[in-house]
């Protein structure tokens, strides 16, 4: 699927900064919950961008709004990035998490592809992970498998960088590698 963020209209990504800013304003954003009234509406990062969809859409408001998949349907932003925005903004102090949204919003560019945003912060955490291996205690032969194993799931992303592909026979052979090598090792030390 290759979607379009904001479906390519500013003018969609200007309204739906506008009402994200409301709800900061209003002081409706809470980590928590995906939408509970107590007086007045707050919810969480995905549901205060999915309330703020439908007000822009001019849907029936409800209290919970958690189907990240609509982010893909009204907002071209892919579902696991409805998901990344909502685990980072439910582990973020109080102070940073009220801004995440707004933040969140500001920074995706309109008409684009966010598939490679994906493999670009996979590669990102695939090498701080090589570095954090490097860094324990453990023997040196298990840190190298731990590391040499980080390193080729690191390449596929990179491959799929370059490529656009994503190289999936790559990956499983990868794996299957690591799972054979196991397997052999755990045969031999059979008894």
């Amino acid at each position: 699927m290759n979607l379009q963020s904001y479906n390519n209209d500013q003018k969609l990504k200007e309204s739906f900064l506008e009402e994200v800013i409301k709800h900061r304003k209003a002081d409706m954003i809470l980590q928590g919950t995906y939408g509970k009234e107590n007086g007045k509406w707050s919810g969480c990062a995905v549901a205060c961008s999915l309330r703020s969809l439908a007000i822009i859409r001019g849907d029936k408001l409800k209290t919970e709004y958690n189907n990240h998949a609509d982010y893909e349907k009204y907002l071209g932003v892919p579902e696991w990035l409805a998901r990344l925005e909502d685990t980072i903004f439910e582990g973020l102090p109080r102070e940073d998490a009220i801004k995440w949204p707004e933040k969140f919003a500001k920074a995706i560019p309109v008409g684009v592809n966010l598939d490679p945003v994906k493999w670009r912060f996979c590669a990102y955490i695939l090498k701080e992970n090589i570095d954090r291996v490097l860094s324990l205690d453990i023997p040196d032969e298990l840190k190298k498998q731990v590391v040499d194993a980080i390193r080729q799931v690191l390449a596929v992303h990179e491959t799929t960088l370059k490529t656009g592909l994503w190289a999936r026979s790559a990956a499983w052979s990868a794996a299957y590698k690591k799972y054979a090598k196991h397997l052999l090792k755990l045969l031999r030390e059979a008894k």
